[in-house]
């Protein structure tokens, strides 16, 4: 599953609309963030890491990096 649909998943799991994060991200940047623009980095699979940390916090998630042995 690419990470936009698994957003997409993750969103709709928890009742939460990309208008909602659209404007999370853009309170969290400072700076104007459409939906359409959020649409668009979800299905190009381009979300930054920036902007995927703002999304798994409001989600109540986080992210975790663990080294592979």
């Amino acid at each position: 599953m690419s990470l936009g649909n698994e957003i997409r998943k993750l969103a709709l799991d928890n009742a939460v609309t990309l208008t909602f994060l659209a404007e999370k991200i853009s309170k969290a940047k400072g700076k104007p963030y459409s939906v359409q623009n959020l649409s668009s980095k979800l299905k190009k699979g381009t979300v930054n890491l920036n902007e995927l940390e703002i999304i798994v916090k409001v989600l109540n998630y986080k992210i975790k990096f663990e080294k592979e042995e």
